[in-house]
């Protein structure tokens, strides 16, 4: 069924699920948009909050709370629900729990009818998009987990303020993992199409050891922000609201989302952060970098860390 409502739902509204509610709003993404939580109220009272603002917004949005039902003809549910990171955790730590209220969640979508399109935005998300994947049935290209689409600006921010540019000039990727065993694509990473290499080789910008400072802040950047917050979420909600975007604009845009890899990289049966081509059917192609030994190795390990997680709940 061709839906043209632009409808989506929010499964949980914690600060992730409002955060995104927030950006999709200010940035004018859908035309529909549905809270649910388990806290009927707190969902209730979100749809208040963010009506009030309506008048500022890039256009009308009809916003509500609702039940599962509501997912029937919806073109994307995002998945949000779940415990969250305390301090001193991982991402990883919180899988047990959070693969119980989301296979319970996708078995509610399901039931409903729903054919449209998941984007998994709990943690641990390259876990939870896998679990999501098999739970509703639906094709791998039809569910989309966030993967290291934040990870991914956090980079470009740190490169950014270090050279002292723009980050939207600043290009490349987080591989792998939503966490500590994530891997910095420095072989595809360009500064207004220069190579970062040639920032440390050829013009003395930077040094090796520079790199390695940056991909740690960028691995450490959660912890941070969660020893000082307790909780991150405008990151994740506007990176969040930028995958909604390009597929429901089917824009086609090359994003590192979590997608199902089926021999790239020389991995399969894993869902894992690569870039990947998204459109209106969820992720249409999965662009394989040829990256270096060293980064290959990297991934590889990544995704072995990934697999004996999921080994545990499915």
């Amino acid at each position: 069924m061709k839906k043209t409502s632009r409808k989506v739902v929010i499964v949980g509204t914690g600060f992730v699920g409002t955060s995104i509610a927030y950006a999709m709003i200010n940035q004018g993404v859908a035309n529909e948009l549905v809270l649910i939580d388990v806290n009927q109220e707190k969902a209730e009272g979100e749809a208040l909050d963010l009506l009030d603002g309506m008048a500022w917004g890039e256009k009308n949005v009809s916003v509500w709370s609702g039940t599962y039902e509501e997912c029937q003809d919806a073109n994307l549910v995002i998945l949000t629900a779940g415990v969250n990171q305390k301090p001193g955790q991982t991402r990883l730590d919180l899988v047990k729990t959070n693969a119980t209220i989301t296979r319970q969640i996708v078995k509610e979508v399901m039931a409903s009818g729903f054919d449209g399109i998941f984007v998994v935005a709990s943690n641990p998300v390259d876990i939870l998009t896998y679990l999501t994947w098999q739970e509703s049935g639906l094709p791998a290209s039809r569910v989309v987990g966030t993967g290291t689409t934040l990870d991914t600006t956090r980079f470009r921010k740190e490169i950014a303020l270090k050279l002292a540019v723009d980050p939207r000039s600043v290009h490349g990727y987080i591989l792998g993992e939503h966490g500590d065993s994530e891997v910095a694509a420095w072989s595809h990473t360009t500064v207004g199409g220069k190579p970062i290499m040639e920032y440390v080789e050829k013009d003395h910008r930077l040094e090796e050891n520079d790199l390695t400072v940056l991909a740690d802040k960028v691995k450490n950047a959660a912890y941070e922000i969660i020893d000082r917050k307790k909780a991150t979420y405008y990151g994740i909600g506007m990176s969040t609201t930028r995958i909604v975007k390009a597929i429901l604009n089917n824009e086609q845009a090359v994003l590192p989302v979590s997608a199902y890899l089926n021999g790239e990289y020389g991995e399969e049966d894993i869902f894992t952060g690569v870039p990947s081509i998204v459109d209106e059917n969820g992720v249409r192609e999965i662009i394989d970098l040829s990256i270096t030994p060293q980064e290959k190795a990297m991934f590889h390990q990544s995704v072995s860390e990934l697999k004996a997680v999921l080994d545990t709940v499915r």
